[in-house]
């Protein structure tokens, strides 16, 4: 499962990597969670450009009743997301990149749930593969909404987690954002875990647990939150 992570540079994303005409200004953020809108890279027809917009994390299928169902779909599986109702069609035609330089997950230690920071070398920006939609109510206003593509766990995040987001290699965003009309089927082979050897994460304090919070204390180590008075999540120095 991906259920938080940052874009804390997201004002520095590289427009030639992502092939980008322009990058809107966007704040950092340190702390994303569902049903909150996201910098997503999407792209258009054969010619079109790709752009930078703010999606809802939390997809809802366009034929969906009730907007509601979209809490339960910030993921999908790499496993059946060709097949699944909710996201077929999204996996053949619409596409896109969520980019980010960090997710969290959360491991069961006898003091409760450990949240760590993951990271890949180096700090740098990468994008999770994701899948978006447009959701239409009875006035007609709509929405757009993406979810993250999760698949089994390289050797080091197996030690967290039984689940991590699929991050796709610079190379493959082309094949990613392909316009429609391609071989979906072809795709599967790019959902598949991010080299162990390339990624590293640490413990952070849990004061990431609240949705509520944002800033650089987010993905600060644990141990230096603890050592300040109060610590970060007012644990009173405890190291987490």
């Amino acid at each position: 499962m991906c259920g938080r992570f940052s874009q804390s540079q997201i004002a520095e994303l590289d427009r030639e990597i992502f092939k980008l005409l322009s990058v809107p200004t966007l704040p950092p953020r340190y702390n994303v969670a569902p049903t909150q809108e996201v910098a997503v890279v999407r792209q258009g027809g054969d010619d079109a450009e790709r752009s930078v917009g703010l999606l809802r994390w939390g997809l809802i299928p366009h034929w969906a009743k009730d907007p509601g169902i979209g809490n339960r779909m910030i993921n999908a599986r790499a496993e059946s997301v060709a097949d699944k109702p909710a996201f077929r069609n999204s996996f053949r035609e619409r596409r896109c990149l969520v980019p980010a330089d960090g997710f969290y997950e959360w491991a069961k230690t006898k003091h409760g749930k450990q949240p760590y920071y993951v990271r890949v070398l180096g700090g740098r920006m990468f994008a999770f593969a994701g899948l978006w939609d447009t959701w239409r109510d009875s006035t007609g206003n709509t929405l757009d909404t993406f979810t993250i593509i999760t698949t089994e766990p390289n050797d080091l995040l197996r030690q967290v987690h039984n689940r991590m987001p699929v991050i796709l290699r610079p190379d493959d965003y082309d094949r990613w954002l392909a316009p429609p009309g391609g071989d979906p089927a072809g795709l599967s082979g790019l959902l598949k875990p991010y080299p162990a050897e390339q990624m590293s994460y640490y413990p952070v304090s849990r004061y990431v647990n609240s949705p509520n919070n944002e800033g650089p204390e987010c993905i600060r180590p644990a141990e230096e939150a603890a050592a300040e008075p109060g610590g970060a999540d007012g644990t009173q120095g405890t190291l987490l």
